[in-house]
């Protein structure tokens, strides 16, 4: 059956529109497009004729041609590395999850440095370090998005409990997870509209009891088309800052479709970053001294730091002998692909092609297509005129493609769904909670478990009240293994039979 085509699934919507490259060329392909209809009136409604011999275009054509499949195959393996990659952190976080579950024991009584320990204090641990698995996604998620910090509606509530001091709570020895650019303003800017809850806290280092602000999270009301809230699924705990929302894309802006406002945009930008006062730069500094901080503001890795603590966490474990060897192996290769996987997500994200070949590459396709017209109209005619637009469309579309997959992490519709990732790690990570690691034999013995079937379907439990011994059902052969074997090569007749498809 021939897959369906995408083109023509579902209906057309703006948001779909933008999906395409097409409102990002269309400037360039108009552009090109006027160029040889100038050329075309001018040769064909006045004497002088503007074509030129076209020799050097198949030369120039095949070689930009290779050079744009270069480009465009580039970027997909970029984006086909990180598809890799997340796949490789579900498959690592899932392992990670089983075996912290399953093979690290609920009921400690008798290891002597877990004396006193309950099984509810044990199960308490085990799930808050698979939470905390759900975190180092999550987490990943904001770093390659460039959103740093830690507060977020979908990341803090799973980490707020880790501790946020080296010592007491004195300001300047915050540990590196705890650190926000915005860290220096006494009461961050909401950018929710989260109501601050006023607490009284007692401040360890100056003995004084002070006034500190917590915000609630913020669900927020949400409408009848955007029901969706995962966040819900979360704890609701309070922060000492609004947490911002888990998915932050950009405002669409007219800009968006019609690319020649990103220049204005551009000019803007450059004008207004000129125009900031030096009073406002001495501001800012003087509020970083004011609060105890340096003039660079620091920016933790916040994955590393939640790894950081799963590494801790299982060396605990093996410390007090709760791990296997083979297993103990398995939680540490867990722990080794995740962090693998980091370094190369990031080398991913942080690394673009050179800003020299993208430059040149560009300049280089807009003069072939700027002179495609005049190597073209003697043989073409009008004809010259939907053929450059057909040219022009070709070959900047390849070109944008590449530059848009490129960076397959941030929020453009072609982009990875990296929220979607999350998700389903989320659902996936419940779901081996929800197991409850039964004793095999308790499941096993009973009579809808029919484990010689097709050729003896009684059940395990009447195979097992009949006796040690098992017999073929037809009472013929000797009991014991050889019956057991009989029964098994008369499974594989019967199930080889009634499985081929004769035709």
């Amino acid at each position: 059956m021939v897959a369906q085509n995408p083109l023509f699934r579902g209906r057309w919507t703006l948001k779909r529109f933008q999906a395409t490259v097409i409102n990002d060329i269309w400037p360039e392909v108009l552009f090109f497009t006027l160029i040889a209809l100038m050329v075309s009136l001018v040769s064909k409604l006045t004497e002088t004729k503007l074509g030129v011999n076209s020799q050097l275009l198949t030369v120039l054509g095949t070689v930009l041609g290779l050079v744009i499949s270069f480009r465009t195959s580039s970027a997909y393996e970029r984006y086909q590395d990180g598809r890799k990659m997340w796949t490789n952190i579900g498959v690592a976080s899932r392992n990670l999850a089983q075996m912290l579950w399953i093979h690290s024991p609920t009921d400690r009584s008798d290891k002597p440095a877990c004396k006193g320990q309950t099984i509810l204090e044990a199960t308490i641990e085990k799930k808050t370090m698979i939470n905390l698995i759900q975190a180092f996604s999550v987490s990943v998620k904001h770093f390659l998005r460039d959103e740093p910090g830690v507060y977020y509606e979908d990341l803090y509530p799973l980490i707020c409990f880790l501790p946020r001091y080296a010592n007491d709570h004195i300001p300047h020895e915050k540990l590196p997870l705890w650190h926000t650019h915005d860290g220096f303003e006494e009461h961050p800017k909401h950018r929710s509209e989260t109501p601050p809850v006023t607490v009284v806290a007692e401040d360890k280092f100056d003995g004084k009891s002070v006034q500190s602000q917590w915000f609630k999270p913020n669900r927020g009301r949400r409408s009848r088309r955007n029901s969706f809230d995962p966040e819900r699924a979360l704890p609701q705990v309070e922060s000492e800052q609004p947490l911002k929302p888990a998915r932050n894309p950009p405002e669409s802006t007219i800009a968006d479709y019609i690319p020649l406002f990103k220049l204005f945009k551009w000019i803007g930008r450059v004008v207004m970053r000129r125009a900031r006062s030096k009073s406002e730069e001495r501001d800012t500094r003087r509020r970083l001294r004011k609060h105890g901080h340096g003039i660079d503001l620091v920016e933790s890795n916040v994955p590393l730091e939640i790894i950081l603590v799963l590494s801790n966490y299982t060396a605990h474990l093996m410390r007090l002998g709760l791990f296997q060897p083979a297993i103990a192996t398995g939680v540490t290769n867990s722990l080794t692909t995740l962090q693998d996987t980091l370094a190369n997500l990031e080398r991913i994200c942080n690394t673009p092609l050179p800003f020299a070949y993208q430059a040149h590459l560009r300049m280089s396709l807009w003069l072939y297509l700027l002179f495609l017209p005049f190597q073209v109209y003697t043989n073409f005619g009008w004809l010259t005129i939907p053929g450059t637009a057909f040219a022009s469309f070709l070959l900047l579309g390849f070109l944008e493609i590449g530059q848009e997959i490129e960076n397959p992490f941030n929020y453009d519709l072609n982009d990875l769904d990296l929220d979607h990732f999350c998700l389903s790690l989320q659902r996936e990570l419940h779901e081996i909670t929800a197991h409850s690691s039964p004793n095999p034999t308790e499941i096993l013995f009973t009579n809808l478990n029919q484990p010689f079937a097709p050729a003896d379907r009684r059940g395990a439990d009447e195979l097992v009240r009949l006796g040690s011994e098992y017999r073929h059902p037809d009472n013929q052969s000797e009991a014991g293994m050889s019956s057991i074997r009989r029964t098994l090569v008369g499974s594989w007749r019967e199930v080889d039979l009634v499985t081929r498809h004769i035709t």
